[in-house]
């Protein structure tokens, strides 16, 4: 008896069961037949470019991801994956675009928010990632990513006892971004490596 053909669902299912093994080679074959069966599922495309970025294939992630904004730019999770590829290729300008256009769409957004304070650190536009950051923090005041973002920042304007305070409040919600793993964790947030190393000075420091 012939096998049945898998529907695009259970592609896509497949594919997010190899990655939770880590297995990205296979789940990103198994998403692109997903994809291929079902091309309008915007969904669909959003978990195979966010696949791509988790395996370290940024180029083919900003692809899957464009192709994706392309059918449908009102979407949220489009525009947050997008936005987050393009950050950690460093193209700050893109990411820019992509996350205040998410923004904008929702602006309870804090993804968007967070991700606007790491790219405007990077182009120096301090008072705006320190605004963009504490907004964040607003937004999701539990996550010691945005006052880590805002303490960088700060830093970088030499506002060090400031930039302390900020850190201090991240360290209170997670003492692990104190610890010798803190490089691993906020490269996970797409902090860049001169973010991280402004991290450890601010670590360092207190």
């Amino acid at each position: 008896m012939a096998a049945i053909p898998q529907t695009a669902a259970q592609h896509r299912q497949q594919g997010l069961d190899y990655r939770s093994q880590g297995r990205f080679d296979e789940a990103i074959a198994a998403l692109q037949q997903s994809v291929s069966l079902a091309p309008d599922h915007q969904g669909g495309r959003v978990i195979l470019g966010w696949t791509q970025h988790l395996a370290g294939q940024q180029d083919p992630a900003s692809q899957t991801l464009t192709q994706a904004l392309y059918a449908d730019p009102f979407d949220l999770p489009t525009l947050n994956a997008l936005g987050i590829v393009q950050l950690v290729q460093g193209n700050l300008g893109a990411a820019v675009t992509s996350h205040l256009w998410a923004a904008h769409l929702n602006p309870d957004n804090e993804v968007a928010y967070f991700n606007l304070s790491l790219a405007a650190q990077r182009l120096q536009l301090y008072d705006w990632a320190i605004a963009t950051a504490d907004r964040a923090a607003q937004l999701e005041p539990y996550n010691p990513h945005p006052p880590i973002a805002a303490a960088i920042a700060l830093w970088s304007q030499g506002r060090r006892s400031e930039a302390h305070q900020r850190y201090g409040e991240a360290l209170d919600l997670s003492l692990r971004y104190g610890t010798a793993d803190l490089d691993f964790y906020l490269e996970q947030a797409a902090f860049s490596p001169e973010q991280i190393a402004i991290a450890r000075d601010i670590v360092a420091s207190l």
